[in-house]
This record gives structure tokens, C-alpha cells and sequence, in this order.
């Protein structure tokens, strides 16, 4: 029998496991509490942030016994940032969390056997491994509880993460461990030229101010970087003077853009941009492949582990000159990297600028049997179902894929379906449709994202 909880409540729990999102979990009877950065074994005073009927939200206040899993986290503002749920916790470990939360959404959602789910695939750089950074300014930084206590920092300038659960607190952020040294020597000049610069940020609340977003790019293949300043409006001469010092601290900088955002939508993209200097594109490799990537085109944010993730998408699919259909293409790179197996490859994306990335990276690396389709896709499936697919991949957002689209799927009925996913839950959800007529072989889940609880699986099917 449930027992029940009040808001703001103070109970001692003990930690059972980790939920996928990273809180852990702890138990009243057979009703559940999700505690934030907590991990099986602790035994800790917590406090009840949010009651329902099955299950309840809480924060701890002190942790009466800690975990043998606990370790050092060498990031200072870990605990406060959100980002890295599971830096103290050992890498081996970390694994076996993301590992359990496939196979448990897949086992109960996707009724799928766990020995069809291999060990995660885990990543050779667990530290500097992101290609892309965005930060946010603010006018009134996040203080921690130890800041506060010092009366000579002030509440002011800041660039930064946003703090769970807060839209408008911002945490200033002077090194982040998952980009390297070069972005966060970018960082660190970005925040002192303008604290100094007296340009205003952005506020939320009132739409005024100018700052608003910084975000950086790597090429790994050719250790170039692009940055990106998003404001409300133009700055030239400011561009001007904080382009010259990036690229004088800097020279591996290919670009610097100033992007105009002057809407209410807190995005990092604009609907104008202007070079500043250099270039404004930067190229990076999977394999022997290469994508040009400007400053608003997807591309997997761990370059080095996307080339694992895409190898496993093409050992699934077992191409022998079939056509291919590569769902939510995105900018073609798992189309491209199909290409030379294939007969032809039709990659449906709903972006129309993320189709023109597609055709010219497919022209970049000389593919010519690649074809790419803007439009939504539970309309463009059915238009092109003259040329139906022998294989089919699929790699859609973390909501998971539309029913109509499942429908069409299983109408087409292509001898394989490869999906890739970064949500394990939908990824259940959808599967658990697809085995209407479909077997589930094996499951790989590859690591992008060390220290986090995002988790990319790619499982493969056979029509039975």
C-alpha cells in the first residue's frame, strides 16, 4: 500500500538505484522517491520537492552515510551544474548505470530479451570530448551557497549553464571539463572582454539588453574552432575589437560570427549572421569522409565516438547494394556514410536547411546516389513509396517517432529497420509497435556522453 508524502517533508531514505535521468531511488513501502544527485547506497535527510500519487520528487539535505560508489568530481561546479550527473562516479560503473536503463526500458516497454543488449560501446575520451558548447550571459549570475557567504563576490555578470530547473539562473561557468583547453581559453577571454565592454545582457523578463548566447564549435580532424556571439542586435565595433583579441589568443579560430536573435525565444540561432572574421564553416571527419558543418548544422556532438555509432548503424544494416531510406536524416552524415553499400540512399528530413548541408556534404565526398527529401515525413514516406526500401534506418528525435510514420513502416515492410536512439524509453515505446511483424536481433548501446545519463542505442530488426 502507497504511503503517502507532503511537500516540503523531511524523511531519511535510503538509495536502491539510479533512475534513468540520473536521480536516484528510494523507497516508502511500494511508493517511490526520486532523489537528485544521490546514488544507490546512500543513506541520506532529504527534503520533498514535489508529491503525486505514485511517486515523489526530493533534494537532500545531508548525506547521513555516503556510497562506496561516491568518489572526487574534479569539475568545482559539480552538484550545482547539471550537466554531468555522474562525474564522482567511476567510469566502469557509469557504463553499467546506462546498460541497466536500456535494458530496463527495452525489457518492460519493448518486452526485448536482455541478452540481445551488448555492454555499452564506451568512449575512448571521457573528458574535452564535446564539439559543440553554447552559454548563456546573464546580468545577475547564479551564486553558489559558499559564494554567498563571501561579501566580496557580487551578484553580476556571468556566462554560463542555466541551473536545473531554472530558466532564468544562470551559473557562471570559468572551465567545463567535457570541452578542452583551447574552448575554455575562448570562454574564459569572452567573459572578461565583455564584463569589461559594458554592452548590457539580455534580460529575460524585460526584452532588453543585447548579450544573449556564445556558442563554439571544434573540427578534432583539423583542431579549428568557429565562434559564434548571438545578441539582440548588431555590435560592429564590439565584433571588431573581440574578434581581433580571439584571433590574436588564438589562431586556430577558422571563423567568428555575430548572430541576430532579436525575437523572445531564448535560441541560440538567429534569423541573420554576420562573418566577422574568417570562415564560416569548419570541416570534420568520420573515417575517410568529410562534412563541411556551419554554425547552425546538427552534427553529433562527440565526433570521435559518432564514427563508432555510425560503424555499428552499418554492420546492422548488412548492405549488399539495396535502397536504403535514412529517416530524420538530419545533414546526411549516416546517408553519406551508407552510400558506397547501397544502391541508393533516400534521406527524409524535415529542415530544409539541414537538406542543403546534406547535398553539399554528399557533393564534398563525391556521392552521387544519395537523394534527400525536406518535408514532414508522414506525408514524403507515402510519395516516394514507388522506390520502397530494402533496408531501412531510422534516428529520430528523443520524443520518439510519430504513429503515422510506425504505420507506414510496417506498410512498407523492408527486409531490415536500423534504429538509432538517444531516448531509451521511446525507443521502447516504438520498438514494442515494430515487433508486430519484426524480431529484435541485438541492441548496442554506444556511450556519446561520459559523466552524463544520456545514453545512444542502435537496435537491429529483421522482418519475420
Amino acid at each position: 500500500m502507497a504511503r503517502k508524502v507532503k511537500r516540503r517533508q523531511e524523511l531519511e531514505l535510503s538509495i536502491e538505484n539510479v533512475a534513468f535521468g540520473g536521480k536516484g531511488i528510494a523507497r516508502l513501502d511500494d511508493y517511490v522517491i526520486f532523489v537528485q544527485n544521490t546514488l544507490p547506497g546512500d543513506r541520506v535527510r532529504a527534503r520533498i520537492r514535489k508529491a503525486k500519487s505514485r511517486y515523489a520528487e526530493a533534494y537532500p539535505l545531508e548525506i547521513l552515510q555516503p556510497s562506496e560508489m561516491r568518489g572526487e568530481a574534479p569539475c568545482s561546479h559539480f552538484g550545482v551544474c547539471g550537466g554531468c550527473k555522474w562525474q564522482n562516479v567511476d567510469y566502469q560503473q557509469q557504463l553499467l548505470f546506462k546498460r541497466a536503463h536500456v535494458e530496463e526500458s527495452l525489457r518492460h516497454i519493448g518486452k526485448v530479451e536482455s541478452d540481445t543488449i551488448h555492454p555499452v560501446l564506451p568512449a575512448p575520451d571521457i573528458y574535452g570530448y564535446r564539439n559543440k558548447m553554447e552559454f548563456s550571459f546573464t546580468h545577475s549570475r547564479w551564486l553558489t551557497h559558499e559564494e554567498l557567504q563571501d561579501e566580496t563576490i557580487k551578484k553580476d555578470f556571468g556566462l554560463g549553464f542555466h541551473v536545473p530547473g531554472h530558466f532564468d539562473r544562470i551559473l557562471n561557468v570559468d572551465k567545463c571539463y567535457l570541452q578542452g583547453d583551447t574552448l575554455n581559453g575562448i570562454l574564459n577571454l569572452t567573459q572578461e572582454f565583455f564584463r569589461d565592454a559594458g554592452i548590457p545582457v539580455y534580460h529575460l523578463r524585460t526584452h532588453e539588453g543585447i548579450l544573449r548566447f556564445l556558442v563554439l564549435r571544434k573540427s578534432f580532424a583539423q583542431n579549428k574552432f568557429l565562434v559564434n556571439l548571438i545578441t539582440s542586435e548588431a555590435i560592429p565595433e564590439a565584433m571588431e575589437q573581440y574578434a581581433d583579441k580571439l584571433c590574436e589568443a588564438f589562431p586556430e579560430i577558422s571563423g567568428v560570427l555575430n548572430t541576430i536573435n532579436s525575437g523572445v525565444a531564448q535560441v541560440a540561432t538567429g534569423e541573420d549572421y554576420q562573418v566577422i572574421r574568417g570562415s564560416e564553416t569548419i570541416f570534420e571527419k568520420l573515417g575517410d569522409l568529410t562534412f563541411e558543418i556551419s554554425v547552425n548544422s546538427f552534427f553529433q556532438t562527440n565526433s570521435i565516438q559518432a564514427l563508432e555509432l555510425y560503424k555499428t548503424v552499418a554492420e546492422y544494416a548488412e548492405l549488399d547494394g539495396e535502397v536504403v531510406w535514412d529517416l530524420y536524416c538530419g545533414t546526411g552524415s549516416i546517408a553519406i556514410f551508407l552510400a558506397k553499400q547501397a544502391k541508393k540512399v533516400i534521406g527524409f528530413e524535415i529542415v530544409d536547411n539541414a537538406v542543403k548541408d546534406a547535398y553539399r556534404n554528399a557533393d564534398l565526398n563525391k556521392v552521387d546516389n544519395c537523394e534527400f527529401v525536406a518535408g514532414d515525413l508522414r506525408f514524403q514516406l507515402q510519395k516516394h513509396s514507388d522506390n520502397p526500401p530494402g533496408v531501412l534506418i531510422c534516428d529520430p528525435p528523443r520524443a520518439g517517432m510519430h504513429k503515422d510514420v510506425l504505420a507506414e513502416m510496417l506498410r512498407l515492410a523492408p527486409k531490415r529497420i536500423v534504429y538509432v536512439s538517444c531516448n531509451p524509453s521511446t525507443m521502447a515505446r516504438d520498438l514494442a509497435v515494430l515487433t508486430q511483424d519484426y524480431k529484435i536481433l541485438e541492441v548496442q548501446p554506444v556511450d556519446m556522453f561520459p559523466h552524463t545519463y544520456h545514453i545512444e542505442s542502435v537496435a537491429k530488426l529483421e522482418r519475420i
